[in-house]
């Protein structure tokens, strides 16, 4: 029978195992994660998420944000042309590559790293703003991701999360070239599956169970069930159906 401290070992091996899992997945789809993204930029999904964000952050000033999980770049791209100082971070090389050379082709600037969502490497109260969208249902251990994000947030600083209730759903290969997961191969998205069904994410419902746990964070926490009509504006490129909440918190 294994002790405390063996499972505390065992369960964190694990964790180590489904970062690289999860790691080596975003690398292989980083090319057409890009491609998506590009669409999103050049499209009316950009300016509709950027007039949200600007009503959120309601700033007269710049702000250090840190974009966490910021795949190809599209919240860097966004809040550098707002005027905001941008790092955005991402466990994958081969999606930081594609951020670069997004925000480089829109005339932005922002700095990246190679870096954990769960293990930052900045120091207490070093970020204004610390954003991210549809990442956290991918964490291993999203408490350690929250009690992070508010450490390094200065106080009175924002986290502002957008994701979706994916623990239940199954994915399935999409036909359908409008679909924005549209020719993504039956063996990633299986692996895709097999990764959301280990993950202990996946258990909680959302996004009542992250507004309940940062408020025990000593958050301030408001929800937005659905913004989905407020951002997703362009009706050449179909999203998946589920809401897309918002959770502004406030340290």
């Amino acid at each position: 029978m294994m002790n405390n401290a063996q499972r505390q070992l065992s369960r964190r091996d694990r964790e180590q195992q489904l970062d690289g899992l999860i790691e080596a997945y975003w690398d292989e789809r980083s090319e057409d994660f890009s491609k998506l993204r590009q669409k999103e930029l050049s499209g009316p999904c950009a300016a509709a998420w950027q007039a949200y964000l600007a009503g959120k952050l309601a700033a007269d000033k710049p702000l250090k944000v840190l974009d966490i999980g910021t795949g190809a770049g599209f919240f860097a791209v966004l809040l550098s042309r707002m005027g905001h100082q941008v790092t955005g971070i991402d466990m994958s090389a081969d999606m930081l590559h594609q951020a670069k050379q997004n925000v480089l082709a829109a005339g932005c600037s922002a700095e990246f790293r190679k870096m954990n969502a769960q293990e930052l490497d900045f120091a207490a109260e070093t970020f204004d703003v610390v954003i991210s969208r549809n990442l956290t249902w991918t964490l291993p251990d999203v408490m350690q991701a929250y009690r992070e994000w508010q450490r390094v947030l200065k106080k009175g600083g924002k986290l502002l999360n957008f994701d979706s209730d994916y623990g239940l759903v199954t994915f399935s290969r999409k036909e359908d070239q409008a679909d924005v997961h549209a020719n993504i191969r039956q063996e990633l998205v299986t692996e895709c599956n097999d990764i959301k069904d280990e993950l202990r994410i996946s258990t909680h419902r959302r996004p009542e169970w992250d507004a309940r746990f940062l408020r025990d964070l000593g958050m301030q926490v408001t929800v937005e069930e659905e913004i989905a009509p407020q951002v997703r504006t362009d009706k050449n490129m179909q999203f998946d159906t589920l809401p897309l909440f918002a959770i502004i918190a406030s340290k």
